[in-house]
């Protein structure tokens, strides 16, 4: 399985959140692409991010250190990266490593983009 990356901009009540919609495996195969869509988007000036995992089948260990990473990056710009996710095996896998108290998770991308940091 592949992985598909789309971005667009949001205006959030907290101001504009970028989006990137995210589908397939984010594993150690195709997680290079997430951080490099991570890292170009932060160094273009995007600090709030909202990563929309609906469409994510897998997600392995290398996956959640790019998304690790990708919160350091924003942190660093005192911004925010925020999950959307509503799976229960992918939602279990942040459960089992205690990221449910790193990440915000929301149920919707709409939720997620007018949360006010």
């Amino acid at each position: 399985m592949d992985l598909s990356l789309s971005t667009r901009t949001v205006p959030g009540a907290g101001g504009d959140r970028t989006v990137v919609e995210v589908g397939g495996e984010i594993d150690v195969y195709t997680a290079p692409k997430l951080r490099e869509q991570l890292v170009e988007l932060v160094n273009d000036g995007s600090y709030h991010l909202v990563v929309d995992m609906e469409g994510v089948d897998f997600l392995d260990s290398t996956g959640l250190g790019v998304l690790v990473g990708g919160l350091k990056r924003v942190r660093a710009h005192e911004g925010s990266l925020r999950l959307v996710c509503n799976q229960e095996r992918i939602l279990k896998i942040f459960r089992i490593t205690g990221l449910t108290k790193v990440f915000p998770i929301h149920t919707s991308v709409d939720e997620a983009v007018n949360a006010v940091d």
